[in-house]
């Protein structure tokens, strides 16, 4: 049973982004799983050291991202301008706080439908359906998927990417430090909720509304103008790496580290 495990890479996450450039603290053996106190707490502090890491990149006004690693990723993506970066604790249009996730490591935001460019290279096995998806890669123009492969089961793969007019574009860039307590514990858990905690990752098919500020005042016509994908899929696959290093560009077309050597660079 994975979730155990999860619950303890959560708990020993107390320290998570404590300073520059660091992410998270190794497993605490002594901490109790069971614990739902420690639990909670420890998913306040969490959120809190999240909610830092959201507040400094929407104040760099970043318009895109572009993504570098040795595998062979070569990336780059446009923002929506009307997303923000959001982690952690969420809240329901009606204004109750709740934790969709947990565990939770990453930060993330909505990216702009037809921006993609280049070569990604997923990093983790896929768990899709029942099956293992290995060793892929998929190559994007204009915000669309046009060419991808994989060592294992790759028509699966295709499957997902032409599973509707949405499938094949993007719809989330989620930022995880490759220190995230769930990455250190060198399990694969065969199920995105946790697996997609252990690094940085794109999601194809469906993009997220509730990245926009007030999202529950705009309908499904403008969340499309805004360049939001729609999709009947959302499907989460893992890119980062030790050496993936992401830059940051500004709508005044300023440079800026955002990861580098696989982890936070600010």
């Amino acid at each position: 049973d994975p979730a155990p495990a999860a619950s303890h890479a959560f708990a020993a996450a107390g320290s998570l982004q404590q300073g520059s450039g660091s992410s998270s603290s190794s497993p605490d053996p002594a901490l109790d799983p069971n614990d739902n106190v420690l639990l909670f707490s420890t998913a306040c502090a969490v959120n809190r050291a999240l909610k830092e890491r959201c507040e400094k990149l929407n104040a760099m006004g970043l318009a895109s991202l572009e993504y570098k690693s040795s595998n062979g990723t070569d990336f780059s993506i446009a923002l929506i301008p009307e997303a923000e970066f959001i982690a952690g604790k969420k809240v329901t249009a009606d204004g109750h706080y709740f934790n969709p996730n947990i565990p939770t490591e990453e930060v993330f935001t909505t990216p702009l439908k037809n921006s993609a460019q280049g070569l990604v290279r997923a990093t983790r096995p896929l768990s899709y359906g029942g099956e293992l998806i290995e060793d892929f890669w998929i190559r994007f123009e204009n915000g669309k998927a046009v060419e991808w492969g994989a060592e294992e089961n790759e028509k699966l793969l295709g499957d997902i990417i032409n599973m509707d007019e949405g499938s094949c574009y993007l719809g989330e860039c989620a930022l995880v430090p490759c220190d995230s307590p769930i990455n250190k514990s060198g399990i694969l858990f065969y199920n995105t909720l946790f697996d997609e905690n252990a690094a940085c990752h794109l999601a194809l098919g469906r993009g997220y509304t509730n990245t926009v500020k007030n999202f529950a005042s705009y309908g499904r016509e403008q969340f499309a103008a805004m360049g939001i994908n729609d999709s009947s899929v959302h499907v989460d696959f893992m890119v980062g790496t030790r050496d993936l290093f992401i830059t940051g560009v500004t709508k005044e077309g300023a440079r800026l580290p955002i990861f580098e050597r696989g982890n936070w660079a600010f």
